[in-house]
């Protein structure tokens, strides 16, 4: 089912989406390119609390680059603004790997079947949780073409990492105290035992969730919002796709 929305300019169109995931219908922001040809295409996951205005930015930001881009749903289009509801969905959901590749799957089939997406080329990029899920696509065997994820950093079950066949970039801020530097090495020691081409950045003085402009409810601790860092993390999530998933790709290649 899709219900038309306003596109955020003119040169792209935006559409809510809704489609079965996790025993909930989910609620997706869908954001197309000008044009009609095929695209590649970006599934865009959203933090613990849910899909946002920011989220939603994202993609359409995507969409003004040249790509297809789903920002997905977690909670059947809810947005947890109470931080002890938000923990106790997403604290079990991360300790899922099944349900994070069940909430994935859903959506990347929503992207696939649009027509203007190019199926042999998607990647995920995400954050916190919705980059989790990224990541567990990978682990599953998704042939994605890139994953990013902003402080996301989740480590799967041993061995699963090997099925990963495509540049894994990670963002994280120095000061995190969800993503400590335990997490991080453990996260880096995963990558490099699998023989992924792995990146990973390290913005100095950044919390959890620095990417994330201030919200007007309670965080958890250890958020907080750093914009310098935040468009020189954005900046590096375009460089990623420029580089895996580049919109008009050169046939010599």
């Amino acid at each position: 089912m899709t219900t038309p929305m306003t596109a955020s300019m003119t040169t792209i169109s935006t559409r809510t989406v809704e489609y079965p995931a996790d025993g909930l219908t989910m609620i997706g922001h869908l954001a197309l390119p000008a044009g009609v040809d095929r695209r590649p295409a970006v599934l865009v996951g959203p933090e613990g609390m849910g899909l946002s205005d920011v989220e939603r930015r994202r993609a359409d930001a995507l969409a003004e680059l040249g790509y297809v881009a789903l920002a997905f749903d977690l909670h059947g289009g809810r947005y947890l603004s109470d931080p002890g509801e938000m923990l106790a969905r997403c604290l079990p959901l991360l300790a899922d790997p099944d349900r994070m590749r069940e909430i994935g799957h859903a959506a990347l089939d929503v992207l696939r079947a649009e027509p203007r997406t190019d199926p042999d080329r998607i990647a995920a990029v995400g954050y916190g949780t919705g980059g989790a899920v990224g990541l567990e696509l990978g682990r599953g065997g998704v042939g994605l073409r890139a994953i990013g994820t902003v402080n996301g950093l989740a480590t799967g079950r041993p061995g699963e990492a090997a099925r990963i066949r495509c540049p894994v970039w990670a963002g994280v801020g120095s000061e995190d105290p969800i993503m400590p530097p335990a997490q991080r090495d453990a996260f880096s020691a995963e990558m490099q035992a699998a023989g992924v081409d792995w990146r990973l950045a390290v913005y100095g003085g950044a919390l959890h969730a620095f990417h994330h402009p201030p919200v007007d409810h309670p965080v958890v601790p250890g958020v907080g919002y750093h914009p310098r860092h935040a468009r020189r993390a954005w900046r590096d999530i375009v460089d990623l796709l420029a580089e895996c998933l580049p919109v008009t790709e050169d046939p010599g290649v």
